[in-house]
């Protein structure tokens, strides 16, 4: 299996450079033929949702409907694809920020009851609680 860079995925996603988007097309088109994996780790989906807000400015709607998307690719494999899986899920339902429902939703498959935050806003959220 080969991991992938958060570069790459923004390049599949936005198409802002046709030689690169080219080169990922191929890239994906050539692990389906040979049944290979191409992995997404959980930092890559962090920097994902960074770059997607902040450098390309797109909606929170649209960032989850390309990330869900994605997850829909057999040739890709996602780090705590469960964990994923209960982020865009919940990501439709809260306005919690994309990173912050990310740390939560791990914490929560690791066992963890709830996280302890100074982030008013997140703590909305019920799997945060305010560290007083």
């Amino acid at each position: 299996m080969t991991g992938l860079d958060t570069n790459i995925l923004v390049r599949f996603l936005v198409a802002d450079d046709d030689v690169q988007t080219q080169a990922v097309y191929r890239l994906f088109k050539e692990a389906e033929a040979k049944k290979i994996s191409l992995f997404i780790s959980l930092p890559v989906l962090l920097e994902l949702f960074w770059v997607l807000e902040s450098a390309y400015n797109l909606p929170r709607r649209d960032i989850l409907a390309a990330v869900t998307a994605l997850t829909t690719l057999t040739v890709l494999k996602f780090d705590g694809a469960a964990v994923v899986r209960g982020l865009l899920e919940d990501a439709r339902k809260t306005t919690c920020d994309l990173s912050d429902l990310l740390i939560a939703h791990v914490a929560k498959a690791n066992d963890c009851d709830t996280t302890f935050s100074f982030d008013k806003k997140a703590c909305r959220h019920p799997l945060f609680r305010l560290l007083r």
